[in-house]
């Protein structure tokens, strides 16, 4: 099931927009915000779907009956472009527990030739548990699909998010098709276009430089 939530009209879309705006992407903090924000938003929508329980809770004046989440998610990102909109979903789920994988592109010699590296892995125990997957950028899809792989030697969740910005055609076709039926993918928005560098576009360039620099 894939839910692109910009076809939605919401403020989600002011924060999508400023951060494809290459004039407002000079401010990093305002950057690196956005992505916090919009992490936080897919946080809300992802927690409809969770089961839920009836808790009582002791106010100063009585007792209300209240429904919450049975259990809390593990939240997983890829280092670094990912740690703004991690942080975002962890705002929401303050219980969760959370997952880092470093992986990064070896380009070779040839032009827009390259192998993604998955290096450092630090993970619970993923047996049974609601696992999100947090990377902001989904372009051909073969970095989600190597981490998800790198996660599931933790053990097997009952269900998968894989929770992106934005994603091209070809990266959510390449999700779809080696990733196990139990997954759901979130997105802000899908783009046609994916370069021979492997960049989508329009898009908005390269997510962890605009926070925290060029490498």
């Amino acid at each position: 099931m894939i839910h692109e939530i910009g076809r939605q009209n919401s403020i989600f879309n002011q924060f999508l927009r400023e951060i494809r705006d290459k004039n407002t992407q000079t401010d990093r903090l305002r950057f690196r915000r956005n992505m916090e924000r919009m992490g936080e938003i897919f946080a809300y929508e992802i927690s409809k779907g969770f089961d839920y329980k009836t808790e009582e809770v002791v106010t100063p004046l009585g007792t209300a009956v209240m429904r919450t989440p049975e259990r809390m998610p593990v939240l997983a990102t890829i280092l670094r472009a990912g740690l703004p909109f991690h942080q975002g979903m962890l705002n929401y789920f303050d219980h969760a527990d959370s997952a880092f994988v470093s992986a990064y592109r070896k380009h070779s010699k040839n032009e827009g030739d390259f192998k993604v590296k998955v290096e450092y892995m630090s993970c619970p125990d993923l047996k049974g548990r609601e696992l999100i997957i947090a990377d902001p950028m989904l372009a051909t899809g073969a970095s989600m699909v190597l981490v998800h792989k790198a996660l599931m030697a933790k053990g097997a969740p009952d269900h998968v998010h894989i929770v992106t910005l934005l994603a091209s055609d070809e990266g959510i076709a390449f999700v779809r098709k080696n990733l196990p039926e139990n997954t759901t993918i979130w997105v802000g928005a899908i783009d046609d276009e994916l370069t021979a560098q492997a960049y989508i576009v329009p898009g908005l360039g390269d997510a962890g430089d605009l926070s925290y620099g060029c490498k």
